[in-house]
């Protein structure tokens, strides 16, 4: 017999293991264990994805559904991981404790290359992964150098193909297939989470006034991740309902962050009352994805959330994003796992300062090309075949506009075009040659004093 494992952090996740399971994409097995993990920085303070609405339904499609964070207990699921002479221990344990004997086991997992996906991977080390991508992340490439004994038991990557086309480049250095979850079998569990969700869950109905419908805003936790201040991202959701006030729209929906704090929701409202509008929070634990079956937004607005392409690939329904820039400018390294991201919702999503009509930077984009450059330079060690493409799309195609995808000290790092020529790279590092421009920085300033 074989038992399945499925790994979920994320109700996103779970809908997407339920539709690969009705798509049959997942390998065969006789029983099947949902394996649900709490990963916020405080996991007791995170609502349990079994509470969340529409959960049930989805389960049962499942066998069973356990806790790793109650298996692990009392240690954190994204930091801790077996030492390797007790991996055959807690096999041991594990399989006593799920009832799993001597039967083959089969994973499927997300994020391989971090806990508690990695953790599990070693625990049984001879069962075969399939990895399934929550997000746009998949579109990068793989964060770190996977040891050959996991990477190479991959058998395939799941992906939802949020940008039609455009083939992941995780797990791509192991050969690994990529095969699309279709999008009518996402749609009809979306269907059923929608039936189980109750209007208490959802905004108010579209009473059919004038003007645009509600716009939905959406917010992320960008503070916990270090990458803007509270207040500087309280400020991007304050620029989210500005810029479609702009657009013409008074009825607001704002779900924030499941690990967001209280006042960005307060501040939110405030701005929102003084504006003369109406502005709902979302403070229940439903998928956007949700609300776009029940209650579709007239305008969906984000940062770089997968929920903006699910509402235009999905969904059809207008998109818009705000703080790109800002954001492709903060994140380090220059190797963070968010930087495909933002840059597929910078090249491809339309400015909401722009005109509603706008796409994505106003100029054509080749987002494989984008994303191949991109990549490499994220992680050239682990794509070092993609360096001519690499090469080629700079040599082609950097600009003032895509020059925001690369950083200039990355380039010459790896010298690839755009970059500093090598024989001058030294330049900006030498002492003397700093001491005589300050020097003459200085006598500039004096003479225009």
């Amino acid at each position: 017999m074989t038992v399945r494992v499925l790994l979920a952090s994320t109700a996103y996740g779970v809908a997407t293991l339920a539709a690969a399971l009705d798509a049959g994409l997942l390998p065969a097995a006789d029983r099947t264990v949902l394996l649900l993990s709490r990963n916020a920085a405080v996991p007791e303070t995170a609502p349990p994805l079994d509470a969340s609405p529409g959960f049930a339904r989805l389960a049962s499609r499942f066998d069973e559904v356990r806790s790793w964070n109650a298996t692990v207990a009392p240690f954190h699921p994204s930091a801790w991981s077996p030492r390797t002479q007790d991996v055959p221990l807690w096999e041991r344990s594990l399989r006593l404790a799920w009832d799993l004997g001597d039967e083959e086991v089969a994973l499927v997992v997300e994020s391989l290359h971090v806990n508690p996906a990695m953790a599990i991977a070693r625990i049984f080390p001879d069962a075969p992964l399939h990895v399934y991508a929550d997000g746009l992340m998949s579109y990068g490439p793989t964060r770190d150098r996977l040891d050959v004994l996991i990477g190479t038991r991959v058998r395939e990557l799941l992906h939802l193909d949020l940008v039609p086309g455009l083939r992941p480049l995780l797990l791509t250095e192991f050969g690994v297939p990529a095969r699309p979850v279709p999008t009518d079998a996402f749609g009809k569990v979306l269907d059923e989470l929608a039936d189980a969700t109750g209007d208490v869950d959802l905004p108010p109905a579209d009473r059919g006034a004038d003007g645009p419908g509600p716009a939905l805003l959406l917010g992320q936790y960008l503070a916990e991740l270090g990458i803007l201040t509270p207040d500087e991202e309280e400020d991007l959701h304050l620029r989210m309902l500005h810029g479609a006030l702009a657009r013409g729209h008074r009825r607001f929906t704002f779900k924030p962050h499941p690990t967001a704090p209280a006042r960005q929701s307060a501040r939110l409202a405030r701005a929102a009352s003084e504006a003369g509008a109406e502005l709902t929070v979302l403070d229940r634990p439903v998928l956007a994805e949700v609300l776009y079956r029940r209650r579709p937004p007239g305008l969906v607005v984000g940062c770089f959330s997968t929920a903006l392409f699910t509402a235009a690939t999905f969904h059809g329904l207008p998109v818009a994003r705000v703080g790109t820039e800002l954001l492709l400018e903060r994140l380090t390294p220059y190797q963070n796992g968010n930087r495909v991201p933002v840059t597929l919702v910078d090249a491809l999503v339309p400015d909401l300062a722009a005109a509603p009509d706008g796409a994505g930077s106003g100029t054509a984009v080749d987002a494989a090309a984008l994303v191949t450059a991109v990549g490499f330079a994220m992680q050239p060690r682990v794509l070092a075949d993609r360096r001519p493409e690499a090469v080629e799309y700079l040599a082609r195609h950097l600009d003032e506009h895509t020059r925001r995808y690369f950083k200039k000290r990355r380039l010459t790092a790896l010298g690839l075009p755009g970059g500093v020529p090598r024989q001058f790279a030294f330049l900006p590092r030498n002492a003397a040659v700093r001491r005589v421009a300050r020097g003459a920085r200085a006598v500039k300033r004096a003479a225009l004093g």
